[in-house]
């Protein structure tokens, strides 16, 4: 299982295999396997884009808001085929910073007689700060999660389902239901999550989450983020920006605020609709691959790195239990950053995560099994030639 043409014959096998025909690849020799950082380009995103700039923008000018105005909870729709949403649980809006700010304000709103906010030191940087920086402004305490942790007094624990180091997978449903028994409410982040592995949120008891679109959802440098809030939970968010996309009556300006009672209660201002439409083409295309085919698809390339590194000799820290990781590994080496800058000299692009990672997104629906032989030979080679 651990030479290139073994690879060549998975991918020969792969039910996803034609679906990489869907993405426009100018360089079919590179190796790309930063795709859990940002995603490959769709082909009917390029086409769909010249249709909104020409005929949308340009064409019908301000005519268009008429089916631009809901944009953001048609397209959350969508994530029901990605993450077991039901239809007007997700919108799609703004950045995963603003949207965890957003959501931290929104489980603290709902525990009000709790001063205490968790989050793990090892946590994705963006949530450490913005848990830090609401607890700053409000006096409140920040808690770091370990085992073990007292629960009884915390109001709201963010945390992200797979770590964007190692990949290593939370068991959510056990850890919401221990928050949740405790009284405390689980902000999840679900970056690394979403397009990669199969995910349930109600199955999981999940009520509040947020997370990216373009990672494994291939939506586009700096794509909209989503929240998901729970339909039992929306008509008691309260959260702290109040924008007129929010404003039941929107086009009664002189009214004061009174927001929707749905999942529109969490909008802000005007959307980025070509943005939108960029991640729309991303999540369709993601939904027409089915979440059990693409995560089927990304064990498999996980298990077949993980074979490769085990046979080169490398070392990593990625879980070596399918059940609890996501779709990167995890490959050590103290000069890992001038490894990323040979790689990339020798057409495989990956990224660092310090102080000694580097890190290979494995995206299921671009990615082929030889792409993973070809990279980790690649950075083997170049680890004994620097360590010789």
């Amino acid at each position: 299982m651990t030479s290139r043409e073994i690879a060549l014959q998975l991918d020969a096998a792969d039910p996803l295999a034609s679906f990489r025909d869907e993405f426009f690849i100018p360089d079919q020799s590179l190796v790309y396997l930063d795709g859990n950082s940002l995603g490959r380009t769709p082909k009917r995103t390029i086409e769909r884009l010249h249709q909104v700039v020409e005929k949308e923008w340009a064409g019908d000018l301000i005519l268009s808001w008429d089916h631009w105005l809901d944009l953001p909870r048609r397209i959350g729709d969508r994530f029901a085929d990605i993450i077991g949403s039901r239809p007007g649980e997700v919108v799609l809006h703004d950045s995963t910073t603003l949207n965890l700010f957003q959501g931290v304000h929104i489980a603290l709103n709902l525990r009000p007689d709790r001063r205490v906010l968790v989050v793990a030191d090892d946590e994705f940087p963006t949530d450490r700060y913005v848990v830090e920086g609401i607890a700053h402004d409000l006096g409140l305490t920040v808690r770091s999660l370990r085992p073990g942790i007292d629960l009884s007094d915390v109001a709201v624990i963010v945390r992200s389902v797979i770590d964007y180091r190692t990949a290593e997978m939370v068991d959510v449903a056990s850890f919401t239901d221990e928050a949740r028994r405790a009284g405390a409410m689980v902000l999840w982040d679900l970056s690394h999550t979403a397009g990669a592995v199969e995910f349930d949120v109600h199955a999981l008891g999940v009520e509040l989450a947020v997370g990216c679109t373009y990672k494994f959802l291939n939506g586009g440098p700096g794509s909209p983020a989503y929240t998901f809030v729970s339909h039992e939970l929306q008509s008691m968010v309260r959260q702290p920006i109040r924008g007129w996309f929010a404003q039941k009556d929107q086009f009664a300006m002189e009214r004061p605020f009174e927001p929707f009672d749905d999942i529109r209660r969490v909008l802000l201002g005007t959307p980025h609709i070509l943005s939108l439409v960029a991640a729309e083409e991303g999540i369709a295309l993601s939904a027409r691959a089915g979440m059990g085919a693409i995560a089927a698809k990304g064990r498999a390339l996980v298990a077949y790195a993980m074979e490769v590194i085990d046979h080169l000799g490398l070392t990593t820290s990625t879980p070596r239990d399918t059940a609890r990781r996501g779709n990167h590994v995890a490959v050590h080496h103290p000069d890992a950053p001038v490894l990323l800058r040979r790689l990339a000299e020798r057409k495989v692009v990956a990224d660092v995560r310090p102080p000694d990672i580097v890190r290979l997104g494995l995206s299921p629906l671009t990615t082929r099994f030889t792409d993973v032989w070809d990279g980790l030979a690649t950075l083997d080679d170049l680890i004994r030639s620097n360590d010789s």
